[in-house]
């Protein structure tokens, strides 16, 4: 019997390990989930760009994810409770605000809106954007742009003691994507020194060619 519960798939390590295969080609609930959310959200007038591992992915990093990290405005957050939710989303739980599920594949879905600060929470100089100035399509899907997903990540791994898994995603798309000091040119100047000092350390690595 076919498994569509996203959560029951996640519980079984031989299904898990099948949905990343199949999340990896392109393909799988995770995938499909998405590329429905992209459609309802332009369907609906709400300008968002997929973050988070989702980005990850979308740039070329491959790293298996359970849920949907998208960014949006606080009028696309409000449009999204009143036009999504009931429709093809469900919140998490009651009362949540910022936290959903996709009602058909149980898969979910968190948001954070524009304004917000990455880490710890606490103001820097370097916040959430809106999604009309940092967005860049790909595979279809609105993705956060390079340049700011590793800028918030850096930002996130410096001020958060348990985001350091930030900065690690940062070295491998140092890796992958080739980055260098002109790539740190790009970045925010609050986080370009710690860029330069993991892109050393990528250098100095022994698996590093």
């Amino acid at each position: 019997m076919q498994v569509t519960d996203f959560q029951q798939i996640l519980a079984s390590p031989v299904l898990a390990y099948e949905e990343g295969l199949n999340f990896f080609e392109g393909k799988g609930m995770l995938n499909e989930t998405l590329r429905k959310l992209a459609d309802d959200l332009e369907k609906h007038g709400i300008d968002y760009v997929v973050i988070g591992a989702i980005a990850l992915n979308q740039h070329g990093y491959q790293r298996f994810t359970s849920d949907i990290d998208l960014l949006l405005t606080a009028e696309g957050l409000e449009t999204f409770h009143k036009e999504l939710v009931g429709l093809g989303d469900r919140t998490a739980f009651e009362g949540a605000k910022k936290k959903f599920r996709a009602t058909a594949r149980n898969v979910p879905i968190e948001i954070i809106t524009a304004g917000e600060y990455p880490g710890d929470g606490k103001p820097k100089p370097l916040s959430f954007p809106t999604p009309a100035e940092s967005a860049v399509v790909i595979n279809g899907v609105k993705t956060l742009t390079l340049d700011l997903l590793v800028g918030l990540k850096l930002a996130s791994g410096m001020t958060d003691p348990g985001r350091l898994k930030d900065l690690a995603d940062v070295q491998e798309l140092i890796k992958i994507k080739c980055l260098d000091e002109g790539f740190a040119q790009q970045v925010h100047p609050y986080v370009r020194e710690k860029f330069l000092e993991l892109l050393q350390g990528v250098r100095q690595s022994h698996d590093f060619e």
